[in-house]
């Protein structure tokens, strides 16, 4: 990867320097959909930084239930992995890749380096924290004062802005557990975003209609 490729992909970052850093002292890494990149009770040992793809986060319980948080886009990092390399603390989250994706790998010592020498970076941690926090709060709103058929709508927005597609290829399964509930709670909610015309469910996929978002909002 040039310096101008790594700039493209984190236009963040203007300063020559610390762009020449992050390339000779970062590794870059491909990605597979299902590859696991931080797990519950390991070590974060790098700070990832994403390129390109996106990667889901998730929240695990002591009798591994899931609950989803928020997706790393190209150029953003996970606040929980700069917290567990700041504290030497293992990982509270799951991140799962969701399709092919490129990141390039920091090591904790740069991090900590970078953090005193170069504002720009600095001001990168605290964004990601402010946004991190942000989402988190959002998450949590959305499991105290929502209702599950906002939530499951509010989930397949979500999915649909972050993939890009009017098609999700996903179980009701799936869905069940990233949102903490069972199956038949979101296939029967399912079934009647489907009478409304609203989605069309098929085989392991939910084709939405385009005008979804603005139908939920009124």
């Amino acid at each position: 990867m040039t310096l101008d490729e790594l700039q493209s992909a984190l236009p963040f970052f203007t300063d020559p320097e610390l762009l020449r850093e992050i390339l000779a002292k970062g590794k870059i890494h491909q990605l597979n959909p299902g590859d696991v990149l931080m797990e519950p009770g390991k070590y974060v040992k790098m700070v990832p930084v994403v390129l390109d793809g996106y990667i889901k986060v998730l929240r695990m319980d002591e009798d591994g239930k899931e609950l989803f948080l928020y997706y790393l886009d190209p150029g953003e990092t996970c606040a929980l992995s700069l917290t567990c390399c700041t504290a030497s603390k293992p990982s509270e989250i799951k991140a799962v890749v969701e399709e092919k994706t490129t990141i390039i790998a920091i090591p904790i010592e740069s991090h900590e380096e970078w953090t005193s020498e170069f504002k720009q970076w600095k001001d990168f941690v605290s964004t990601t924290y402010q946004t991190r926090f942000n989402e988190m709060l959002a998450a949590l709103d959305a499991v105290a004062f929502k209702r599950m058929d906002q939530r499951l709508m509010q989930y397949i927005v979500t999915r649909m802005k972050q993939g890009k597609t009017n098609e999700l290829h996903i179980t009701h399964q799936e869905i069940a557990t990233e949102l903490g509930t069972s199956r038949e709670v979101i296939s029967r909610l399912l079934k009647q975003l489907e009478k409304k015309r609203w989605i069309e469910l098929g085989r392991n996929v939910i084709y939405i209609r385009d005008d979804f978002e603005e139908l939920i909002s009124k």
